[in-house]
């Protein structure tokens, strides 16, 4: 019940996490348009207005804001394409391929040739220098900034803005509209900065948390699956191997002419009907080991196939006083135990012993079959035991034991299952059945 609780709630938090994938994909979609929109924004305002002055200012001045308009326009196109790609490089899902770089740069050289002109020809007002400055590297400056580090980003803006104030200077721009043009650099790096690397950081949290969000879901499907693979072998394996040794003791007894064969093979029936609920209580998720009833199965099966079996410790504090959590793992070491002891060697006797020392419940399972044991704590069983032992702090050990004894030992603390609560089967409904 506690692994298809969690599960559901999986379920459910996947549901949500659409929901919220929605939302992300909205506010990411936002942001890539905003993105976009900013070099439009700036080119319409700060990068139209002051060339209307050079409408008054001769042929020359007008070619030249013309191409500056349309250069201009043609590095927002630019920008706008590779916004996407920027993104992506800096969440570190695809690289962006640098050779797409040439061409803006190659623009920027250009814009920055035509600023140059027109403030060599008198083309654009004092103030309007300004304001083409702050246009100038908007458009180049968005993208790139996310495909290099902050550090090398500074360094070539300052490169680029002590390039541009020398040429200004040496068209003879005054040095209080210097003054202004590097101060207007300096304001439109820092707000490319401090608008596009937040705003992508901000993305790129929010996206690896809804990978984590999806990783974690993806996890719980799988030991899902490797729960519901482990109980189906602990529940069939017992059964089946009862089933298969029961049939060749019916065969034994038809073949004499007993009719206690007849006996045997409704006994099989009764067990493949066992077992058929077990199965479907297992897919439900429900099901849970009973160690009592585990210890009078595992008892009744061993002494059904001719092994003498002795259960010590059953009714003590190690055994309907231990917590459920407990009872329940180690219910599942009885009903494995029980079945190795029926598929490997050939053994008179087994011992159940249910003892506590040292703060910690432990089980041991011991049979004189250890010379026929092909492997020491080998097969998948034993595996799942150890993965629901080590979920309370426990342990489990398997080997030969000595005098031709093999002995199968589980030791769970009874502290550690306090946080962790058995399971409680609900009622299922007879649609359910």
């Amino acid at each position: 019940m506690k692994e298809l609780t969690e599960v559901i709630g999986h379920v459910r938090g996947w549901r949500r996490g659409w929901t919220e994938r929605t939302k992300l994909q909205r506010i990411d979609l936002y942001t890539r348009v905003t993105l976009c929109a900013l070099p439009w924004i700036f080119l319409v305002s700060w990068g139209l207005l002051p060339l209307g002055a050079t409408l008054d200012r001769g042929p020359a001045a007008i070619a030249l804001g013309g191409a500056f308009f349309a250069v201009n326009a043609v590095q927002c196109l630019l920008s706008n394409r590779n916004v996407s790609l920027s993104f992506a490089h800096y969440r570190g899902s695809e690289p962006f391929p640098m050779r797409r770089l040439r061409l803006p740069a190659a623009l920027l050289a250009v814009l920055t040739g035509l600023l140059v002109a027109l403030a060599a020809v008198g083309g654009i007002k004092d103030e309007g220098l300004a304001l083409l400055v702050l246009d100038l590297p908007v458009a180049f400056t968005i993208p790139y900034v996310l495909l290099v580090p902050v550090r090398t980003y500074l360094l070539h803006c300052a490169a680029f803005a002590v390039a541009l104030v020398a040429l200004l200077a040496a068209v003879g721009v005054p040095g209080g509209l210097l003054f202004g043009a590097a101060l207007s650099l300096f304001v439109v790096f820092l707000l490319v900065l401090t608008s596009t690397r937040p705003s992508a950081w901000s993305m790129s949290v929010m996206w690896q948390a809804e990978d984590a969000r999806d990783m974690q879901a993806r996890l719980a499907v799988a030991e899902e699956r490797l729960r519901f693979g482990r109980d189906m072998h602990d529940v069939l394996g017992r059964n089946l191997a009862v089933i298969a040794l029961k049939s060749e003791l019916a065969v034994e007894l038809a073949q004499r002419g007993n009719a206690a064969a007849v006996d045997q093979m409704v006994e099989v029936q009764r067990i493949a009907r066992a077992s058929q609920q077990e199965v479907r209580d297992v897919v439900r998720g429900y099901r849970e080991a009973d160690l009592p009833t585990e210890l009078l199965g595992a008892k009744g099966v061993l002494e059904a196939a001719g092994i003498s079996c002795t259960v010590e410790g059953a009714d003590g504090p190690a055994g309907i006083g231990a917590p459920p959590a407990i009872q329940a793992a180690l219910g599942w070491v009885v009903r494995e135990a029980a079945t190795n002891v029926l598929r490997h060697g050939d053994p008179r006797h087994c011992v159940i012993r249910l003892t506590t020392a040292a703060g910690a419940v432990v089980l041991e399972v011991e049979n004189d079959g250890a010379g026929a044991v092909p492997e020491v704590g080998g097969g998948s069983g034993l595996a799942g035991l150890r993965e629901r032992l080590a979920a309370l702090g426990g342990s489990l050990e398997a080997g030969a034991a000595g005098d031709g004894l093999f002995r199968v030992t589980a030791t769970v603390p009874l502290t550690a299952p306090r946080g962790l609560p058995s399971p409680t089967p609900r009622s299922v409904s007879p649609e359910e059945r």
